[in-house]
């Protein structure tokens, strides 16, 4: 049954999207494109061609494109007389032809006058197919001249010709400078609703209502339409989009109304004109009625379809689909329909999107600086793609698990059963209150066999470590006093030179363990341990392959005030969440506190002394040996949560380095080129699990290259526009998808409430820098670039505070900044400078959540109360081995919980 619904929903789900496609290119049927329209705008630059550089087809070209639109058009327009232009009315006599010379006229005097030379040297030439004189295009509307000086070029021309001479503006300049009209025979009106965002099914009436009002403001003048057209790419500008479609919508539409009432029409324009993205934007390359290699856009007669190749790139989206669950459905027999149904979902819908992207880019004319921008893209969206379905594995495998397979349930056994543990505390300046305290709890362990070696490496001041020493004595000769049954020592060691921070002190000790032990224990300086935490999980050791018994860091100070609460409920997430589902996998990251090793698989290789986090490199090299591990989601210690968010992120920060180094040492490994134990399973969460921040080391990249971006657009506005909205999207939704899959597992998975929930994200969110800057440290160097300690020690805490995020700060006000600006443009009003702009707000959120964060942690008697209480840990959560694999026993919101633990703790 469960392998029929792994088959038979991804047949559902692509079906949709194959009909989701069908339903978005939906046919429509438009007026035929007539057999010979009036005219068409005349520019035959080529593919490699810019008039701006001088660059300019050959004469032949020239004549080739006349020659492509003989039999399809009455007139050509031309609108300069530079380069080969001069020549166009002599050949298009050759091909019956007409033209309409156009000079160009702007604020330059010297080239104005070489125009009008040129211009008279055309007219005398006495070519009977030149039908109209078009002295200038948009002067007026570019502010290059006013109305006096346009008019005095125009009544040059009209001394010396009888050809009809006129000038083109948009019909609102005609509107707007009446007295314009006192200088032409005719009146030549641009009808271009797309720069005015008109929709697409409102475009030609809202263009023939303008030529009404301007025939009706000159009833004397004849008014023909000088240039009427829609782009097949770029912008969407209000409700007015760029496309295929709708230019061959709105052309078809437009010029059989045309044709109909009698109008004189030149269609904007013949060829695509890639040259014209450096002076107009890439919008300018878009709008003819043949592509640049003369190849026809437009479908005459057909039905009009938004993408003509859809069911391709449908089929494409369908198979890449495919190919991703085939990896997500693998091992995924405890997985319930529901969390299939979900995974199919989210990967249809992505790679959908995928194909869509990359063919709404490449629709674009390639240059070399495209090329490689949209190579670095698809490097990228590879990297979203992986990104998207790990994220949606973990939210499925989550929330949608119908029984957990690598259940523990509780064992009581007999004292003659537990072997000696060695349980090893390594300490570096601690404050000797604080260990006492941690010694004191270890004490009242319920465990038969237990020595207790406490390892101060380095500590200088005698007056930290020798209160410890004292104590460890008070506290063997209390139980020796007491006549305690156990056997129970503590031993006390202070080390100075030692190498290898705490991974030294943990192989030190290791060496000074006694022979008879056979399980070590680790736990931080801070921890205060329960009871039955021995008891409980070294019985899991029975099983021979078990080498790591983890149970979760846990803090108790997290009701000290908002900013340990928000701290603790950031925690929480991971050990609620990751650690639960990679426990499934035997894949867990095995921590340096609360953690349980045997003892000969730790003595082979010892703790990894290179490296930052030696706890998760260690489990990590005993997966490769194949051993097992086990994570038993219940509170068995407390520690301490950092006082400031200046150490909250140096510990992160040391947590995503350490990762970062790891992975590199252990690539071949994981990678398969080097043969181990590792599971496919293993391998997928330990390059899966750690890419979210990797994600977070390349956003950091993104951020610089999309504040580059930002000031190209302020300072080039015509030559830089918005990145395609298509790729500008992708941030937002990644963005969004993370925050929502974050919000639902909080509240299913950690039984968080909601303010918990936005104040995990926020404590979240605000280590998104501190985890960019230690991934890319991580690649680079293999030593640890620790952050500078804070010089503003003695300063006010909210100075403090801006000093710990000012990274952060400067990062956030450059964002809105940039967001502003953009939003100055003259086109800010365009969909995508808004989109944008979004984007840049939306890049901001994590630099302006470090910063209230780190204010927070400024603020120490702000009440824990403004984020509330997180459910605990049950400290006992284990059933009866019967009902461990039956998670609907647990009588919660939450569908399975792992060790037949029944409560709040998945």
């Amino acid at each position: 049954m469960s392998r029929s619904i792994s088959i038979v929903i991804p047949i559902l789900i692509a079906a949709l999207t194959v009909g989701l496609w069908a339903l978005m290119n939906q046919p429509s049927a438009e007026p035929p494109w007539p057999t010979r329209i009036q005219g068409y705008s005349f520019s035959p630059m080529r593919a490699d061609d810019d008039p701006t550089k001088q660059i300019f087809p050959s004469i032949s070209q020239v004549d080739e494109d006349l020659a492509l639109l003989q039999g399809d058009t009455y007139a050509v327009r031309t609108y300069t007389l530079e380069g080969p232009m001069p020549e166009v009315p002599r050949l298009a006599e050759g091909h019956n032809l007409n033209v309409s010379v156009g000079a160009w006229i702007d604020g330059n005097k010297k080239t104005n006058e070489s125009q009008l030379k040129l211009l008279y040297k055309v007219l005398r030439q006495g070519h009977r197919n030149v039908v109209r004189v078009f002295v200038g295009n948009e002067v007026i509307l570019r502010r290059e001249l006013n109305v006096d000086q346009l008019g005095a070029y125009l009544d040059r021309i009209r001394r010396v010709t009888e050809t009809p001479v006129g000038t083109a503006e948009p019909w609102h300049i005609w509107l707007k400078y009446p007295e314009l009209a006192k200088h032409v025979d005719f009146i030549a009106v641009h009808l271009l609703p797309y720069w005015e965002g008109v929709p697409i099914d409102k475009a030609v009436d809202y263009s023939f209502d303008r030529l009404y009002e301007v025939q009706k403001a000159f009833p004397n003048k004849e008014v023909i339409i000088g240039e009427v057209g829609w782009p097949s790419n770029g912008r969407i500008n209000g409700g007015a989009e760029a496309s295929l479609a709708n230019e061959t919508r709105f052309l078809r539409r437009f010029l059989a109304r045309a044709e109909h009432e009698g109008y004189v029409y030149y269609v904007m324009e013949a060829f695509d004109q890639p040259w014209k993205a450096r002076v107009e934007g890439a919008i300018g390359s878009y709008w003819g009625v043949y592509d640049v290699n003369r190849n026809p856009k437009i479908t005459l007669t057909q039905p009009v379809v938004r993408i003509p190749n859809w069911k391709e790139l449908a089929a494409l989206s369908v198979g890449m689909a495919v190919l991703l669950l085939v990896l997500l459905y693998r091992d995924s027999s405890t997985m319930s329909s529901s969390g299939k149904g979900f995974l199919a979902l989210v990967t249809y819908a992505v790679s959908t999107a995928a194909v869509y992207v990359v063919y709404d880019y490449t629709r674009q004319y390639m240059t070399p600086l495209t090329t490689g921008v949209g190579i670095l893209l698809l490097i990228g969206g590879v990297g979203v793609l992986v990104l998207l379905s790990a994220e949606a594995h973990e939210w499925a495998e989550s929330l949608w698990l119908k029984r957990w397979r690598r259940a523990f349930p509780r064992r009581d056994v007999p004292d003659d059963w537990l072997p000696l543990v060695s349980l090893h505390v390594p300490a570096y300046n601690e404050p000797p209150d604080l260990l006492i305290e941690t010694l004191d709890a270890l004490a009242e362990l319920d465990y038969p066999r237990l020595e207790v070696l406490v390892v101060d490496n380095n500590t200088k001041d005698p007056a930290v470590w020798e209160p410890v020493r004292e104590h460890c004595e008070r506290l063997n000769q209390r139980l020796a006093a007491a006549g305690d049954k156990r056997q129970l020592t503590f031993r006390f060691f202070h080390v100075a030179p030692l190498a290898g921070f705490k991974a030294g002190a943990l192989n030190f000790a290791l060496r000074e363990t006694d022979p008879a032990a056979e399980i070590v224990a680790v736990i931080d300086a801070d921890y205060v341990v329960q009871p039955r935490w021995l008891r409980d999980l070294v019985p899991a050791f029975f099983d021979e392959e078990v080498a790591i018994v983890q149970a979760p860091q846990d803090y108790r100070d997290g009701d000290q005030n908002a900013f340990k609460a928000m701290c603790l409920a950031e925690y929480r997430g991971f050990f609620h969440i990751g650690m639960v589902t990679r426990n499934e996998r035997n894949a867990i990251i095995q921590h340096g506190t609360m953690t349980m090793i045997r003892r000969g698989p730790l003595e082979d290789g010892g703790w990894a002394e290179w490296c930052i986090t030696e706890d998760a490199e260690l489990g990590l090299r005993l997966f490769e040996r194949g051993y097992k591990a086990l994570y038993i989601p219940a509170t068995y210690g407390r520690g301490l949560i950092p006082d400031t968010f200046a150490d909250f992120k140096k510990q992160r920060y040391r947590w995503a380095y350490g990762a970062v180094r790891i992975l590199i040492a252990h690539r071949r490994e994981l990678l398969g080129l080097r043969r181990t134990a590792l599971t496919a399973g293993q391998r997928w969460h330990f390059l899966a699990g750690w890419l979210p921040w990797f994600a977070d080391g390349f956003n950091l990249l993104f951020n610089f290259a999309a504040l580059a971006w930002t000031v190209g657009m302020v300072l080039f506005p015509l030559q830089v526009t918005p990145p395609y909205m298509s790729i500008a999207l992708v941030p937002l939704v990644l963005f969004g998808f993370k925050m929502l899959k974050s919000f639902v597992l909080y509240r299913r998975r950690v039984d968080a409430t909601f303010r918990q929930s936005i104040a995990a994200g926020l404590a979240g969110l605000g280590l998104s820098h501190t985890i960019a800057r230690a991934t890319a440290a991580g690649l680079i160097s293999g030593k640890l670039a620790f952050f500078r300690t804070p010089k503003l020690a003695s300063a006010p805490a909210v100075i403090r505070a801006l000093a710990d995020a000012r990274e952060e700060l400067l990062l956030l006000i450059a964002f809105w900044l940039g967001a502003f600006a953009v939003m100055q443009r003259d086109d800010s009003g365009m969909l995508d400078v808004r989109v944008w702009a979004a984007v840049l707000l939306v890049q901001a959120v994590p630099y302006l959540a470090s910063l209230l964060v780190s204010l927070i942690s400024a603020k120490p008697k702000l009440p824990a109360s403004l984020v509330g209480p997180l459910a605990e840990m049950r400290d006992a959560p284990w059933e009866p081995a019967e009902d461990s694999d039956r998670p609907e026993a647990a009588g919660t919101r939450q569908e399975a919980v792992p060790a037949g633990s029944r409560g709040r703790d998945g």
